[in-house]
């Protein structure tokens, strides 16, 4: 079907450039982690953008160029899943995909705004991964503990623990569960994700994995550099000793510590609150509603 569209026209010359170039930046940020898997080597901070969120680094290297935008000679396009031929060319069918899609669009729409809308936290100090380590000899990482375990569990008891996000706090320990402010659920994560959570920034990059062709390629490049650079802080400040592997620790446990986690930590939240504001204006329509969070079950994390 061919429609015809108010939209801007990208001569094939460029966009053409536009995605070698977002393919060569895409190569670049999971080339160290391409050369490991296949030596079948593992890193305890690097590689867990591509193991919890289980995204292949092939699916960085596909640009979209994000609704309203027709590429021209753009015939090879015509089979991707949610284009459309238009007079002037191809482009993103973005009603289909929230028709196809339409409890997963509202939901990450609506938890998007919901998390935008309140004000930042940051008080928790990195807290979640001590959490997942207390009292237990069944650590998530095989890297020593910096504090050893005594040291802690010690670092645990003397705080207050204020997780705010659900995946997170399910995986702390039997121990730590009751020890946090509030219990955290499935169901009432758009109530209580706030900006401030570095986990909540990390999951930016999930959600415009999710969002698909609607998602212009830089957003989601830029996305996958802000995970990247929250979850390197959020190892720094974890009780794991990463020395051997070039990290220096955020002392956590000192007031200099929580003083350098909080700085870094509201840098990291600007930088996650400018990117749910563009993707929001990206991939929104006027009178989009939110939907239930019924979309974020277990399976879809």
């Amino acid at each position: 079907m061919s429609l015809v569209l108010d939209v801007p026209v990208i001569p094939r010359a460029e966009w053409s450039t536009r995605a070698a170039a977002h393919a060569e930046r895409a190569d670049s940020l999971t080339a160290a982690h391409r050369t490991r898997a296949a030596r079948g080597e593992k890193h305890p901070v690097e590689d867990f953008l591509f193991t919890y969120y289980s995204y292949k680094p092939a699916i960085l290297r596909r640009w979209h160029p994000g609704p309203d935008v027709v590429l021209a000679d753009a015939d090879e396009r015509t089979t991707w899943r949610w284009y459309r031929s238009t007079a002037e060319g191809v482009a993103v069918d973005a009603a289909a995909f929230r028709r196809d899609r339409g409890s997963l669009y509202r939901g990450v729409v609506g938890l998007l705004r919901a998390t935008a809308a309140r004000p930042a936290q940051f008080g928790c100090f990195g807290l979640h991964e001590w959490a997942m380590a207390y009292r237990t000899a069944d650590v998530r990482h095989a890297v020593p503990l910096r504090l050893g375990t005594d040291g802690t569990d010690a670092v645990v008891e003397a705080h207050d623990l204020k997780c705010t996000h659900y995946d997170a706090f399910r995986f702390f320990t039997p121990d730590a569960v009751p020890r946090n402010r509030a219990h955290l659920s499935r169901e009432t994560q758009v109530t209580v994700e706030q900006p401030g959570c570095l986990h909540a920034g990390m999951d930016v990059y999930k959600w415009a994995v999710k969002l698909g062709p609607l998602v212009p390629g830089h957003l989601l490049l830029d996305a996958f550099e802000l995970a990247r650079d929250i979850r390197t802080l959020d190892m720094e400040a974890s009780p794991y000793d990463l020395a051997d592997w070039g990290y220096s620790p955020v002392a956590i446990e000192t007031p200099e510590g929580k003083a350098q986690y909080v700085a870094r930590q509201r840098a990291l939240s600007e930088r996650s609150q400018k990117l749910r504001t563009a993707l929001l204006a990206a991939v929104t329509e006027a009178g989009d509603t939110p939907g239930r969070a019924d979309f974020l079950r277990p399976d879809s994390v």
